[in-house]
């Protein structure tokens, strides 16, 4: 008899949400479900039953579980769960993935892709593994089992965490179980349920009728055959813990304190047995029955945890394979070992509560002895450590008492960890390495662990941590460690504060490092100060930096080209790239090709694509061609390096604003939008946000504007780069459209002060284009000033062309220079030609100069621009075209305004001139495409602009609408 109960008992409401949680997934409303408890309490049982549930209903289940050395070996959970793709042959075609898949292969190897050179982030690993879940779910919805998290990783958490906020349209359910001890991972939980994007159960023990029917079950009779005396025994002394249960009722049974005779089952002699020692009783009863070999096999396993391999078991007992299988076998037979089905070669305990009472038998010399073997032996077999042994043997040298070897280890793991990414747990184990070797230890080993946990520190933000560390490279200066070392720290320290966007701070450490080296620093120290010194000091408000950050990043070039140093040497020409382009747009090409040259050469993948984009967006600026930027792309998605592509991706959203393609964008800029917020890139959401606000106020969308820059500003824009264009390229001309000529004005100038608060590499902001245009009209600028301003090689850049040709235009017809203003307003429009929006409001206001001064054609310029500002609905800008033509006598055409064209009736609902244009349409019952067709706009906005009219209108439904619409007449209708 095997005294475990068949079915579960006492979680019929658990039981009814799990259903329900799997019904969902199948449904595509992907959700998660969180099993909390003690250990033993039940939550693997139930587990295993949502698992059966979901194989029943032909769900496929993906399982994993935690560590079995505890928080240092990262996502292993994952790992396993989707690693049993592979083993069940008929895993998806990753290539839907994208450039998703190569972030897959930090968790399964064989799916990475040759060219990936670049650690993605965990959130961007966590998008992959919910687009994973969506392909995989798309023919067989899925359940993905992650067991025993209490002590995951962080960065395991993370994904979890993210996962949980995100299934909600994805055929996959998650089950998470983990115990109820306090620590991030119960964070996690508990703040997913509070913010209800999970069910989290927390399971209760059984009650006393509970305990009944589980004995029942285990004894296989009918509750009523039970003894009393046993079920009040064993529900005083499990306290209603179903693993408890179960092992105090093996331990009668095979006690024979609990016989099964004639009559059913008896007691015989005295049931007492003592809590918490029952469970502690009962295996070390059932491990002396397997004999003295047969417990210090298990007791070595239980050494290496709830899961461990027979190679390694081998190695340590010095048992042969018959000898050992033979034991195993026992044990598996007792209830105590199970094999380990996922992974051949491996066994586990059936209960990590058995592997815990096996090591409470232990003496303290005895375990540290066998765990001294148990090290010995993993690194015997495996002599480069490779995956979680290394972190496996840092636990088992600690637990021998063999400190300094443990904390080697610890710290070999932790730069493994930040090398695949994990900032977290590479913390987590560079700090513990660097508190166990704080003394008795040679300081260069000390040294070296306090270089990998600054690094480690500032990708996990925990800057305040780094900075406190200062004082350990002064403990270490004063235990003699050499001045090459200390500066190398202090570089360290250098970056961190880069990181964190303290750049005096970063400086001063540079300074040191620099004294610290004196004259007899080589060249690869130099090359790194310098570059490092050269992205510092671009940062500070002084007026001299962009001369300093030139001479630094050049001289970096130098000396990584002797050293050779090329990751440096490409960092260094991009910063020139980067800094030229604002002067001489062919020098920043140069650059840019160079960087590229020297990644081709050595073989550098990312920093090749970043030089391959930074020449696209020059490209792009130069002459307004998104052609190079669309191959860029291209480019990092293959490489895997997703950020870039949505940098990439940001940038052709406002090109298609620019160019007039608003429904386009707003789709484009949408799903973007969408997508880095998921995937916490700020700096792109700003972007996005920006953009956004830029096309509404092309089209005059006053309103949309200020939300945009409203949420632009809570997201934490303030301060940034994308700040001044949200002034420059966004209100100012929102303010144009309106006609608010010194509202413009006041924008620009907002501009302008952001960009001397905040130096940017964006070039759009009105600058060298639009504020020279305005400032030409007004007076405020004459032709030395515009020569000026035009000597930057900004002012050449395509959209800055445009203002800047027209506003010539308009000082040169001033001079009474009619050719030459008549040239430049030819170029002016032919470097619009991309651009409807500047193209148009270029000649309406140049028109304006043009009549003021008696030159050039401003009659044909003015109809041009009125043309284009009515069909586009701007009634301001059209209106002062208009008048311009009159105040030069020439004819005007007779329009009706747009609100004129609205009847009264119908303009007290809200209607709006769009909307009675559509309203017109649906007389004649078109559909979508063709209202759109006409109209020159997306069937999608024609759909919100039918339900709009819906709503306004008070009709029920499209045909009522088109009924209403019929009944208006006829007057007008463009058909």
């Amino acid at each position: 008899m095997h005294t475990r109960a068949p079915v579960v008992v006492g979680r019929d409401e658990e039981v009814r949400v799990l259903q329900q949680v799997l019904a969902d997934a199948e449904a595509r409303r992907g959700r998660a479900v969180f099993l909390v408890g003690e250990p033993g309490i039940g939550k693997t049982r139930l587990a295993r039953f949502a698992a059966a549930g979901a194989f029943d209903r032909g769900m496929r289940v993906l399982r994993g579980r935690g560590s079995t050395i505890g928080p240092i070996v990262p996502f292993r959970p994952l790992a396993e769960a989707l690693m049993s793709l592979l083993r069940a042959g008929d895993g998806p075609d990753l290539r839907e993935l994208g450039p998703y898949q190569s972030a897959l292969g930090r968790l399964v190897p064989e799916w990475g892709v040759e060219e990936q050179r670049q650690v993605p982030s965990v959130v961007v690993l966590a998008e992959a593994v919910l687009r994973l879940l969506a392909v995989v779910g798309r023919d067989r919805p899925c359940l993905l089992v992650l067991e025993d998290l209490h002590d995951a990783d962080v960065e395991t958490m993370a994904v979890v965490d993210y996962l949980v906020d995100n299934l909600d349209q994805v055929p996959a359910a998650l089950l998470v179980t983990t115990r109820a001890d306090p620590g991030p991972t119960l964070d996690v939980v508990r703040l997913a349920a509070q913010r209800e994007a999970g069910v989290l159960l927390e399971l209760g023990r059984l009650d006393e009728g509970q305990v009944r029917r589980m004995v029942a079950l285990c004894l296989e009779v009918d509750d009523r055959r039970v003894p009393d005396e046993v079920v009040e025994r064993v529900w005083a002394d499990s306290a209603g813990n179903p693993f408890v249960v179960e092992e105090i009722l093996h331990g009668l049974v095979n006690g024979n304190l609990l016989v099964r005779g004639p009559g059913g089952w008896q007691v015989l002699g005295e049931l007492r047995i003592g809590v918490p020692s029952a469970l502690v009783r009962s295996v070390a009863h059932r491990t002396d029955r397997l004999g003295p070999q047969g417990r210090e096999l298990l007791s070595a396993a239980a050494v290496l945890g709830h899961r461990f391999p027979l190679s390694v078991l081998r190695v340590v007992v010095g048992m042969d394979d018959r000898t050992m299988l033979s034991h195993l076998h026992a044990g598996v037979a007792a209830q105590l070992v199970t094999p380990d089905e996922p992974v051949p070669d491996w066994y586990a305990f059936r209960h990590p509560m058995t592997a815990e009472a096996l090591l409470a038998q232990l003496p303290p010399p005895h375990r540290a002895e066998l765990a001294r073997r148990t090290a010995d032996a993993v690194r015997r077999l495996h002599p480069d450590l490779p995956g979680e042994w290394c972190a496996l043997v840092a636990s088992l040298r600690l637990d021998a008492g063999q400190t300094a070897e443990a904390g080697a280890l610890l710290a070999e793991a932790g730069r493994r960890a930040l090398a695949d990414g994990a900032a977290g747990s590479a913390v987590r184990l560079l700090d513990h390495a660097h508190r166990l070797l704080a003394s008795g230890v040679d300081v260069s080993v000390r040294a070296e662990v306090l270089d990998s946990l600054l690094p480690a520190l500032a990708e996990a933000g925990q800057f305040e941590r780094a900075f406190a560390l200062v004082d350990a490279v002064a403990e270490l200066s004063a235990a003699g460690l050499d001045r090459g070392r200390r500066a190398d720290l202090h570089a360290r320290l250098a970056m961190v504060a880069n990181t964190a966007g303290r750049w005096t701070d970063a400086i001063a450490h540079v300074g040191t490092a620099r004294t610290l080296l004196g004259a007899d620093a080589d060249d690869e120290r130099e090359a790194r100060l310098d570059a490092l010194a050269a992205y510092t000091t671009m940062h500070l408000d002084e007026p001299n930096r962009i001369e300093a950050t030139e001479f630094l990043a050049r001289r970096a070039v130098d000396a990584a080209e002797r050293v050779p140093l090329p990751e440096v040497g490409c960092e260094a020409w991009q910063l020139l790239g980067v800094l030229a382009r604002e002067r001489d747009l062919g020098e920043a090409a140069e650059c840019f090709g160079r960087a590229r040259a020297l990644a081709e050469e050595h073989g550098l993948t990312i920093p090749r694509v970043h030089s391959v984009v930074r020449q696209a967006s020059l490209a792009w600026l130069a002459d307004g061609s998104p052609a190079e930027l669309a191959e860029a792309r291209e480019e990092a998605l293959r490489v895997g390096a997703i950020n870039l592509a949505y940098n990439v991706d940001c940038i052709l959203g406002l090109d298609m604003v620019l160019r007039g393609h608003y429904d386009e964008a707003a789709d484009r800029l949408a799903r973007i939008a969408a997508d880095t917020r998921r995937l916490q890139l700020k700096h792109l959401t700003l972007y996005v946000l920006m953009a956004q606000a830029t096309a509404a106020a092309h089209q005059g969308r006053r309103a949309e504007v200020d939300a945009a820059i409203e949420a632009f500003d809570r997201v934490g824009g303030v301060g940034s780069q994308e700040r001044p264009l949200c002034f420059g390229l966004a209100r100012a001309f929102c303010a144009l459209l309106e006609e608010d000529r010194a509202a413009a004005g006041q924008d620009l100038a907002r501009a302008m002060a952001h960009e001397a608060e905040t130096p940017t590499v964006y070039h759009l902001s009105g600058r060298h284009g639009m504020r020279l245009l305005l400032g030409a009209l007004s007076g405020e600028l004459d032709l030395d000033g515009y020569h000026a301003v035009t000597r930057s090689a900004a002012a050449g850049m395509r959209w800055n062309r445009v203002f800047a040709r027209f506003a010539l235009a308009v000082l040169l017809g001033r001079a009474g220079r009619e050719a030459e203003a008549a040239r430049a307003v030819r170029e002016a429009r032919e470097a619009a030609s991309a651009f409807p929006l500047a193209r148009n409001l270029g000649l309406r206001l140049v028109a304006e100069g043009a009549v003021a001064d008696g030159w050039g054609e401003p009659v044909a310029w003015l109809r041009t621009a009125e043309e284009y500002f009515h069909q586009a609905g701007h009634a301001a800008v059209a209106s002062a075209c208009r008048g311009l033509l009159r105040q030069v006598g020439a004819s005007v055409p007779q329009r009706r305004t747009g609100t004129d064209r609205v009847p009264r009736v119908l303009r007290a609902l809200g209607v709006t001139v769009r909307e009675f244009e559509v309203l017109e349409l649906l007389a004649g019952r078109l559909g979508n495409k063709a209202i759109a067709t006409r109209l020159h706009i997306s069937p999608r906005t024609v759909e919100k602009h039918v339900a709009s009219l819906i709503t306004k209108t008070s009709q029920r439904d499209r045909e009522a609408l088109s009924c209403f619409a019929a009944s208006l007449g006829p007057a007008d209708r463009p058909w």
